[in-house]
């Protein structure tokens, strides 16, 4: 097993590295250091999407073949300068103190942890006495059924984009880095969070009964083969959701990438699924050619 540490400063805060040769995706021999290394690159796009958000932390610390865990609370090694917010519990059982990852240091903190995903809710902490706060995004999770893939995602997508573009709304796409695709659509002014799922609920009832044998948007198993489901359950303030750019726990290191409507549609016709499976080295070049594509769904903050 792997015990190298090294010492290293990142923007004038000093952190202890360790174990950078551990290997955490075993399948392509992924090391904990190369982790780290995307992420200190994918920082300046990836920061805008954690800033201000309560983070929940998805770690491996034996790679991803082995058990991980959820962290939601800070844990008490949590270095003196990082940043924290304490938000009732949703459950009532007390506050919880979540880690806040708005800088370079605290993301390479959290990557050195084998903090593989980093997982974000749809409201930012702000200066509110009163969290958590209001809804910026409306999120549809599209998740493929048995017998589908992230092709038949894009052509729900295609289909959730119409019906958004008539209500004069905006719409961003990503891949889950899983099997899925996610569209955010920003909010315009406050909007309530019941207000918000009743919403979200009606456009995927809606979509059901208009494609039935493509559309579902109950969770029960048995209802989704051949489909794909809309998860509208994510517009709560309790749930999160993979943020963009967030590698993700697979065999290999994918990530949730945003992408273009073309490539969406593309995708939809052609039934490549692969067309949208995106690694860390693809990643790093697409946001060097054409930036952050979902930089349109982080308003004004």
């Amino acid at each position: 097993m792997p015990t190298s540490s090294v010492r290293v400063t990142v923007e004038d805060h000093e952190l202890t590295l360790s174990n950078l040769d551990k290997v955490l995706f075993p399948e392509v021999g992924f090391t904990k250091g190369q982790l780290i290394d995307y992420y200190v690159q994918i920082a300046p796009v990836l920061l805008p999407h954690l800033h201000d958000r309560p983070l929940t932390l998805k770690r491996y610390p034996n790679g991803v073949d082995e058990a991980w865990f959820f962290e939601k609370h800070a844990p008490s090694h949590l270095p003196a300068w990082s940043k924290t917010v304490r938000v009732p519990s949703s459950g009532g059982g007390g506050a919880v103190d979540f880690v806040v990852v708005g800088d370079l240091p605290s993301l390479v903190w959290a990557a050195n942890l084998a903090t593989i995903e980093f997982h974000v809710p749809l409201w930012r902490v702000g200066r509110r006495r009163k969290l958590p706060g209001p809804p910026d995004c409306m999120v549809f999770d599209l998740d493929p059924g048995e017998g589908t893939t992230i092709a038949e995602c894009c052509e729900v997508a295609v289909l959730l984009k119409a019906v958004l573009d008539d209500r004069g709304a905006s719409v961003f796409a990503k891949t889950s880095g899983s099997k899925g695709l996610q569209l955010y659509s920003p909010l315009e002014g406050p909007v309530r969070w019941e207000r918000l799922k009743t919403d979200v609920h009606a456009i995927a009832l809606s979509m059901e009964h208009d494609h039935p044998a493509l559309v579902v948007s109950k969770m029960a198993k048995a209802l989704r083969p051949g489909k794909v489901l809309i998860d509208w359950s994510q517009n709560t303030p309790s749930k999160t959701t993979v943020a963009a750019y967030s590698v993700r726990g697979m065999a290999e290191p994918t990530v949730s990438t945003p992408v273009t409507w073309k490539e969406v549609r593309r995708c939809a016709s052609s039934g490549d699924a692969a067309a949208l499976r995106f690694t860390t080295d693809h990643v790093l070049k697409r946001v060097k050619r054409s930036g952050d594509l979902f930089k349109g769904t982080l308003g004004d903050g």
